[in-house]
């Protein structure tokens, strides 16, 4: 597998590594008890942006909507791991999130904005990833699941994007996110050892 057999996904600088669909194809029952972590972490996200910025109508809505669907696929995740039998348990989180957060600028207005293009971000890596997973996840049940979440991931960063350019003019979200897929894909030039879903 080469890199070039990989698909481009709208917002990403740069595609997953083949190396990466390796670690996590080795790794399956750590992808998916991670998987359940990132599902809990995103709903815990939109929730928080949500609490930050409760006037912000539009954002409300959106936000809702994805927080109740992240939940759910918590939930459709964790049975998964029942199945499997691989008990709830914690992780050690990979650097992705921590570092991407760091570049969020902590003054207002920026810090709207560069919390929903990281958060467009993350979920566009999501969604790819995903995808596959669900092209080349040996397990058929597995690999059906990963791909029937690809479109909601899909939606989760388009509404992400749609959501800064309601509160910011376009040409400024797409400089700013231009320069965070930049650093996204940095954060990803070196492999964690440990398999995660944003390894």
């Amino acid at each position: 597998m080469t890199a070039a057999t990989l698909p481009r996904i709208k917002f990403l600088q740069e595609p997953t590594r083949p190396e990466w669909i390796e670690l996590a194809l080795d790794n399956l029952d750590t992808i998916l008890l991670d998987h359940s972590h990132c599902e809990r972490k995103a709903a815990g996200v939109a929730l928080n942006m949500m609490f930050r910025y409760p006037s912000a109508v539009e954002l409300v809505k959106a936000l809702t909507a994805i927080a109740k669907e992240e939940l759910e696929h918590f939930e459709l995740v964790n049975q998964w791991l029942e199945r499997k039998n691989i008990p709830l348990a914690p992780l050690n989180a990979p650097p992705y999130g921590g570092q991407l957060r760091k570049l969020i600028r902590p003054q207002e207005p920026e810090r709207l904005l560069d919390s929903l293009l990281i958060s467009a971000l993350i979920e566009a890596r999501s969604h790819e990833r995903l995808g596959l997973l669900g092209e080349h996840c040996p397990e058929p049940d597995l690999a059906k699941f990963y791909r029937g979440l690809m479109a909601s991931e899909a939606r989760h960063y388009g509404a992400y994007w749609l959501l800064a350019t309601t509160y910011y003019d376009q040409d400024l979200v797409n400089q700013r996110l231009a320069e965070l897929a930049i650093a996204e894909s940095e954060i990803l030039a070196t492999l964690h050892p440990e398999p995660r879903i944003h390894s």
